[in-house]
C-alpha cells in the first residue's frame, strides 16, 4: 500500500473520530438538559402540593381552584413536545429542540412525519441532527437573544419527506468552491457532508439559502 493511501485513510479516520466524538458530547449535554428540567418538574411539583395543602387547611377553596387553574395554564406551556408521528423523529427533534429553548433560542416547529418509512432511522436522524446542530450554533453567534430563533418544518410532500429548518445567522454563511461551509471546524464540516451523503444516497433533494437574516436549508427525501 502506498505511504499517500495510508496518510489519507489516517486522515479520514481523523475526521470520523472527531464528527463521532462531536455528536457524543452533544447527546450528553442534550440528556443533561432534559435531566435538568425533570428534577425542575419534581421540585415544583412538590412546591405545589405544599401549597395546595396550606391552602386546604384554612378552607381556602376558591385560592385552589385558582392555583389549579394556573397549573393547568403552565402545564399547557410545558406539553410542547413534538409530537410527529414518528417515535424516532421525535426523539432527535425533542432532544436539538429542548437544547435550544435551554439557550435561549426561540423555536417554533411542526412535524408530521409517518410511522413507518423507507429511510434508515440512522440516516433519518444524522440528517435532522446536523441541520439542527447548524442551526443552534449559528443563533448561539447572535449576541441579542431576542434575535435568535429556529423555525422547522416537517412533511409529505406526495411521495416525499420535506424537511425545513430555518434560522436567525449572525452574518453571512461562508461558502467554499459554491458550497455553504461551516463556521465551527472541520467536524463540523465533516456533518454537512453526512447530510449532502444521505440525502444523494436515497436520491434526494437538498437546498440551502442565505438571505435576510436567516439561513435556511430544505430537504426532499422520497420515500
Amino acid at each position: 500500500m502506498k505511504i499517500i493511501d495510508i496518510l489519507f485513510r489516517g486522515a479520514i479516520d481523523r475526521r470520523i473520530a472527531a464528527y463521532q466524538n462531536d455528536l457524543m458530547t452533544k447527546h450528553v449535554t442534550e440528556v443533561e438538559n432534559i435531566y435538568k428540567q425533570m428534577r425542575g418538574w419534581r421540585h415544583d411539583y412538590h412546591n405545589h402540593i405544599q401549597t395546595m395543602k396550606a391552602y386546604r387547611s384554612f378552607n381556602e377553596n376558591k385560592k385552589i381552584d385558582n392555583y389549579l387553574n394556573s397549573l393547568e395554564t403552565d402545564l399547557t406551556s410545558v406539553d410542547s413536545l413534538i409530537k410527529s408521528g414518528n417515535v424516532m423523529a421525535d426523539a432527535i427533534l425533542n432532544s436539538k429542540l429542548s437544547l435550544a429553548k435551554s439557550r435561549k433560542i426561540t423555536v417554533n416547529a411542526k412535524a408530521v412525519v409517518p410511522k413507518e418509512i423507507t429511510i434508515a432511522e440512522i440516516d433519518l436522524c444524522v440528517v435532522i441532527g446536523n441541520l439542527l446542530d447548524n442551526a443552534i450554533e449559528a443563533c448561539l453567534r447572535i449576541g441579542d437573544e431576542s434575535k435568535r430563533f429556529i423555525r422547522v418544518y416537517m412533511d409529505m410532500k406526495r411521495n416525499d419527506l420535506y424537511i425545513s429548518v430555518t434560522n436567525s445567522s449572525g452574518g453571512k454563511a461562508q461558502k467554499q468552491n459554491g458550497r455553504y461551509i461551516s463556521g465551527k471546524g472541520e467536524s463540523h464540516g465533516f456533518g454537512l457532508m453526512r447530510v449532502d451523503k444521505i440525502v444523494d444516497k436515497y436520491g434526494g433533494y437538498i437546498k440551502r439559502n442565505d438571505e435576510d437574516g436567516a439561513f435556511t436549508s430544505e430537504v426532499m427525501l422520497p420515500l
